[in-house]
């Protein structure tokens, strides 16, 4: 069974596409929609994901603004992250039918994986 197969039974209440990078064999799950972590969390979130670039600049709005900036980023960080994943070259190695519903969401075309 394919990796990416393992992925078409669950059911989940929100959509997770996972990428990965043809070079360097990681796979990263990079969520779709409303950023719960983000606002429950703040800039840990993209710290804890590696994602120093957006954790910092969270942060940094956050205390300029008292924590008001947080209600924009929780919309938007989740898109953030997946377009700087794909634009460090990971690919999507999910089926169509999860692909799909998120690229419509997202309102851009993920690239797939190719072996």
């Amino acid at each position: 069974m394919c990796y990416a197969e393992t992925f078409k039974d669950k059911n989940m209440a929100s959509t997770t596409i996972h990428l990965k990078h043809p070079s360097f064999e990681v796979t990263k799950e990079a969520p779709v929609g409303f950023s719960w972590t983000v606002f429950f969390f703040g800039f840990f979130p993209p710290l804890f994901r590696g994602d120093w670039k957006y954790g910092i600049i969270i942060l940094i709005a956050a205390v300029f603004t008292l924590g008001i900036s947080n209600l924009i980023f929780i919309f938007i960080y989740n898109k953030l992250f997946i377009k700087s994943l794909l634009e460090e070259g990971y690919t999507s190695i999910d089926p169509e039918e999860i692909l799909k519903p998120a690229e419509a969401k997202l309102k851009m075309t993920i690239p797939r994986y190719s072996n």
